[in-house]
């Protein structure tokens, strides 16, 4: 039984015999470095039901279960906090209780409840870049996270496959590609069109800049560049069912899924379940027409479709053009709603979304509820901030973004130099030095972007992340990969440990780190916060090598003292593990 619950269970038929108080609501936390205990037990919200000083209740209460918990074995009273020194008997059978590789983790049923998770959810007309890379990892660590807290989880994204974006891309290739292919070039399918969005906003910045030149104003001229009104006029042909039009477009969106899935597959992420814009925009059109009817919409004069929500502290939003093209707010109309259709089950969809789009979640939400939908409540916005460079801000039109394939192999190059110049791939074969670069180099990257709270923006540095000392990915991995070397030495097998060895102060604090490990991954669902798996796990493993580099482990004639430190290496390895699959990152067995 969990220490927590033993505790309060006692406590609560204290207060119960000498105060015929019925209270269970205990706050228990782990005691402060800088103070002597172990766990430590709030006083204050006690003293509204029992009028007493602070400290004296706090004695009364550590007196008892100090007299009455085999579990306790001292205590001391800070003004409102009574810290309990646990024994060292508690942890030894803890860690005999723990020996499962899934220990942590919450079984799934069939009456689990169901979250979608959305994240990735590009553009056709470019290649992932890093910042796609930050949501991407986002999104699938929570859901990794939120299947070990128990919750069926649907992998999901919505693919932005049409609109004036899309159109660009098309224009200029239909203009300059020369129908040409990516095999023709032997590049990706998603930069080869890529380079085409670039090339559309190169030459209208060209001309916007020449009809500002021959006297129109800014925005006129915007509105006016004949290849930004060749795109509309594409759009317009796209939602009219052109055939041409829609043949091409299924070409070129098809390079660029062949480039994405390659991407993906080098991430090692994966989807359960695909939407595309170009069907959901149509369903958003319905429920557009439908809150129309209900008049919780208007008609602006030119024929554009509005909401207000001032009511709601906001504003007005539009949801359907003049020309009525849909904007992206009528897509996600009808992609929530299609889910739902879907999945009529789901407790939550999570959207992974950068910070820019705090506002228009805020706005869907609330379009949603208005029209009546009740599991609109069951939506949550996974807010992150940007990644910037140390050369600035990426911005995809002018080609300035670093795009995802290209940092995923410049992390495996740094990997690969830096292994060399330390040696630490030596005796290896070329292509396990191959597969080791790219887990060192994936995992100092994944490591780097999860281990920052979501709602903070990151600079990323590659050359930062890829290092052995530190709150870096490798450095975790190089621990696990340590303690593999330190029981294969050893010949480890797991067995049952002797729970009346006496333990030093740093072997306890790993075993205290250990029992913890469960309710860091309800925070971490609870909370949408991978980086307190990731920050949790440097904790554990700097506490390891500080234990490591003066404690021994295996040259020692104590065989059951010897079986005790191999145990609890074994067991903090099984959590490095457990912990780094949480957020999408593997460890090598040796390294």
């Amino acid at each position: 039984m969990k220490i927590n619950s033993v505790l309060k269970s006692e406590l609560s038929k204290y207060l119960k015999l000498k105060y015929n108080l019925d209270y269970n609501d205990f706050e228990i936390q782990q005691t402060r470095k800088d103070f002597e205990g172990d766990l430590t037990i709030v006083i204050f919200p006690l003293l509204k039901y029992i009028k007493q000083n602070p400290v004296n209740l706090g004695k009364e209460l550590g007196t008892f279960i100090l007299n009455n918990s085999v579990h306790v074995t001292g205590f001391n009273v800070i003004q409102g906090f009574l810290n309990l020194t646990i024994s060292s008997f508690y942890y030894l059978e803890f860690l005999n209780n723990c020996l499962n590789d899934d220990y942590g983790f919450t079984r799934i049923n069939k009456n689990s409840s169901l979250y979608l998770v959305e994240y990735s959810s590009p553009n056709t007309n470019k290649p992932l870049h890093l910042g796609h890379i930050r949501n991407i990892l986002l999104g699938y660590s929570m859901s990794k996270i939120l299947e070990a807290s128990g919750k069926r989880v649907n992998k999901t994204q919505i693919i932005n496959d049409r609109g004036i974006h899309i159109c660009k891309s098309i224009v200029a290739w239909l203009k300059y590609g020369d129908n040409k292919s990516p095999t023709d070039s032997n590049e990706k399918g998603d930069f080869f069109v890529g380079k085409y969005y670039i090339l559309f906003d190169k030459i209208y910045k060209k001309e916007v800049s020449e009809l500002i030149k021959s006297g129109l104003a800014k925005k006129e001229a915007e509105q006016n560049s004949s290849i930004f009104l060749e795109a509309k006029e594409l759009l317009k042909k796209w939602e009219a069912g052109d055939k041409e039009v829609i043949n091409i477009w299924k070409l070129m969106n098809g390079w660029v899924y062949e480039g994405f899935n390659k991407t993906y597959n080098d991430l090692g992420v994966d989807f359960d379940s695909l939407y595309y814009e170009s069907e959901t925009y149509l369903i958003g059109k319905e429920i557009i027409k439908h809150g129309l009817e209900k008049q919780i919409f208007y008609k602006k004069n030119d024929g554009s479709v509005w909401i207000d929500l001032s009511d709601q502290g906001l504003d007005e939003k539009l949801l359907l053009r003049s020309d009525g093209t849909s904007v992206y707010m009528t897509q996600d109309l009808g992609t929530a709603y299609k889910r739902y259709k879907d999945n009529p089950e789901m407790k939550g969809l999570i959207y992974t979304v950068g910070n820019e789009q705090d506002y228009h979640f805020n706005v869907l939400f609330k379009i949603l509820k208005k029209l009546g939908f009740k599991w609109a409540e069951n939506l949550f916005h996974l807010s992150y901030g940007m990644v910037d460079l140390p050369s600035g801000k990426m911005k995809s039109r002018e080609g300035t973004v670093v795009d995802a394939d290209e940092l995923i192999l410049e992390m495996t190059n740094n990997a690969s130099k830096l292994s060399k110049e330390l040696g630490k791939l030596d005796g290896l074969s070329s292509n396990d030095k191959k597969v080791l670069n790219e887990t060192i180099g994936l995992g100092a990257l994944k490591y780097y972007i999860l281990k920052v709270d979501p709602k903070k923006r990151i600079l990323f540095d590659p050359n930062d992340s890829i290092d052995f000392n530190g709150n870096t990915g490798p450095f975790i991995q190089y621990t696990y990969a340590r303690i593999q070397s330190l029981l294969t030495k050893s010949n480890y097998k797991k067995s049952k440990i002797n729970n009346q060895l006496e333990i030093n102060d740093k072997e306890k604090q790993l075993l205290k780190l250990l029992t913890i490990f469960p309710e860091i991954i309800k925070s971490a669902a609870d909370n949408l916060n991978p980086a307190l798996i990731a920050n949790y796990t440097y904790e554990l493993v700097k506490n390891f090598n500080s234990y490591y580099q003066t404690t021994t482990i295996l040259k020692i004639n104590d065989e059951e003292l010897k079986g005790f430190r191999l145990t609890l290496s074994y067991k903090v390895a099984s959590i490095i593990k457990s912990s780094m699959k949480l957020l999408g990152i593997n460890v090598p067995e040796k390294m």
